[in-house]
């Protein structure tokens, strides 16, 4: 990286800047991004499920059973978000560490028969424990992102969320290059190291106040709230997402020895390392704008203190209300009985505030936005996540060599990286400058993956592998959408809760749509095809008819699912037609500290002083 002057150069080699730059926000954003790209466990089941079965025994809906709780640990999320609002991050990081530890080397010892063989049950727990440690480091991460750049959100959204989904292809090739095709040593794998991860950086990842305008202009600071930091990253994303897609082409065709696999897992850290580089530069920005506003004069202004101005309104509010011969506010609340908290919290339940402003979680919960928001993630999320598990047999069902099936279904998690990353950031941009509400670009995402629906409902020829691109890519893109909409609509106060509340449609969708609809109509069909029973036969279902009653069924639930997502793009019109994130400069302006006003400073301080309650550490 290139410095203005030698003298710049200097001045970054020093222990002063590496501070700076180890307590600064964007490390705080590498750190998040190296925390969520080994947070994807749950996405790599399919590699050691082998191992899991044949180790213990279990038949196949046992092992389907192990994977519903599986995704049952990694959906729902609410107790950590709950935690999340009454105490700092580095809390709800410890404890997902220690659950994925649990967890998973529980399971580790089972397999590698370090212990006794546990019953079904206890496995069930065993994973679900462990795969709910993934929305512990989620929680942890994403939402304090959002909340330390609340102007960048969609952006922050798609760019962490990217990583999620380039995790699994990143732990496939650790695995290979540390173990070798050992699938039972993967498992330690994924005990160990998102552990490790965030107990590394468990005090990086704190709430941070938001940055006061220049003095230069009346914007925050360039450099501490930039979106071109995160264009940086993403160039890095891309090219970390365009390295694994030719290793996974690569590795399907070539059989690498344990030392070639060492190398491209040497490469690989090479790039997530890359951001460090974009942190060391937007830190030294920081320090030069510094310099710089410290060499202009101040500005003097004369105020009156702000204890004089609230005794004058009040004044002023007490003659207006005796001339009209009422009682003012204050004293009207003063007198006001107390209600009770019960009470208190039904009674402005169904009173909510309005769009953009902090709902209470009950108050979020029990309103027509998040009702319809759910519906159609519902449909959304559901019916993509059912192609996505039931690809290795749509494959097989519709004639594809074995290879092939292998090959796009390992390439899935590309276009799922693909995904996110492009609704975050191109939502963020249309937004900004046309004002495209983010419910809109949902319901454009819903309707696109009904293609890919249908191109697998009609068996296409060679089509499969258009619909694994157009299917990976939306189920990728629908949730930064979601999680931003959320945090707009209802506000940034209880988004560790809500956001994890928005998560809880995934199961309940692939339920729904996977179990009950595609399962049940392929195993009708394949008992078709075997006599009229599956019982100790083939259950292997051959044809387009296969899946074909399923995706129309999915895709017309995809449809519903859109336009139910146009009654929300209806009732948040008039908020996205104005300046949603103008709330948020207006608070950086207030927070300006003019030269001799005591009030302003005592009021960052107070700040300051809340900012290092809720991490738990002076930061």
């Amino acid at each position: 990286m290139a410095f203005a002057s030698g003298g710049g150069a200097a001045g970054v080699l020093t222990a002063r800047f590496a501070r700076q730059v180890v307590l600064g926000r964007w490390f705080m954003v590498f750190a998040c991004l190296l925390i969520l790209s080994a947070s994807g466990a749950t996405y790599i089941f399919g590699i050691y499920s082998k191992v899991l079965k044949s180790a213990l025994g279990y038949d196949q809906r046992t092992l389907n059973t192990l994977s519903f709780f599986k995704d049952l640990g990694a959906n729902v999320g609410v107790l950590s978000g709950l935690i999340n609002e009454v105490t700092p991050p580095w809390v709800v990081l410890s404890m997902g560490a220690a659950m994925n530890l649990a967890g998973y080397l529980m399971i580790y010892l089972a397999i590698d028969r370090r212990t006794a063989p546990p019953p079904v049950w206890l496995m069930c727990i065993y994973i679900c424990v462990g795969a709910n440690s993934q929305s512990f480091a989620n929680t942890g991460a994403l939402v304090t992102c959002v909340k330390n750049f609340p102007e960048s959100r969609g952006i922050v959204l798609g760019l962490l969320k990217g990583f999620v989904g380039l995790s699994g292809a990143v732990f496939t090739q650790l695995y290979l290059a540390i173990y070798g095709d050992d699938a039972k040593s993967l498992v330690l794998l994924i005990a160990w190291l998102p552990a490790a991860v965030s107990i590394l950086f468990v005090h990086t990842v704190r709430i941070m106040p938001y940055p006061r305008p220049s003095r230069r202009g009346g914007s925050a600071s360039s450099a501490a709230t930039s979106n071109d930091a995160f264009f940086c990253f993403l160039y890095i994303s891309i090219a970390l997402a365009s390295y694994l897609l030719v290793m996974i082409v690569v590795q399907k065709q070539v059989n690498f020895s344990h030392a070639a696999y060492a190398v491209s897992a040497a490469a690989l850290l090479l790039i997530l390392l890359l951001p460090l580089a974009v942190v060391v530069k937007q830190e030294y920005k920081i320090q030069k704008e510094l310099e710089e506003s410290l060499n202009e004069p101040p500005t003097v202004t004369v105020e009156k203190p702000a204890a004089a101005l609230q005794l004058a309104a009040e004044r002023q509010s007490q003659s207006a209300a005796a001339a009209a011969g009422t009682e003012p506010e204050a004293s009207k609340k003063k007198q006001r009985p107390p209600a009770s908290c019960l009470g208190s919290c039904l009674k402005h339940m169904f009173s909510p505030p309005a769009q953009g402003e902090d709902y209470s979680i009950l108050q979020a919960l029990v309103s027509v936005d998040m009702l319809v928001l759910f519906l159609a993630t519902i449909c959304g999320v559901g019916g993509t996540l059912t192609a996505i598990d039931n690809m290795g047999q749509i494959g097989q069902s519709l004639g594809y060599p074995a290879k092939s099936i292998n090959t796009f279904v390992s390439l899935i998690s590309i276009w799922n990286y693909a995904g996110r990353v492009t609704s975050g950031f191109a939502s963020e941009i249309f937004l900004a400058r046309y004002r495209f509400p983010r419910p809109l670009m949902l319901t454009a995402v819903l309707l696109l993956s009904c293609v890919g629906h249908l191109l697998i409902a009609f068996g296409v020829p060679q089509s499969l592998y258009a619909a694994s691109v157009v299917i990976g890519f939306c189920f990728g893109a629908q949730w930064p959408l979601l999680f931003a909409i959320i945090s707009e609509v209802f506000g940034l106060k209880y988004y560790s809760t809500l956001y994890n509340f928005g998560s809880v449609a995934s199961p309940i969708g692939a339920y729904v749509l996977n179990v009950r609809v595609a399962g049940y109509l392929y195993d009708v069909e394949a008992a078709k095809q075997h006599g009229g029973s599956l019982a100790g036969g083939d259950k292997t279902c051959i044809g387009v008819q296969c899946f074909k009653k399923a995706f129309l069924i999915i895709t017309a639930a995809t449809v519903a699912g859109a336009l139910v997502s146009l009654v929300l793009v209806w009732r948040t019109r008039n908020f996205y037609k104005g300046d949603i994130y103008a709330k948020f400069r207006a608070a950086a302006e207030e927070e300006e500290l003019p030269a001799g006003d005591s009030a302003s400073t005592a009021e960052q301080q107070r700040k300051e002083a809340e900012s290092t309650a809720v991490n738990g550490k002076k930061g």
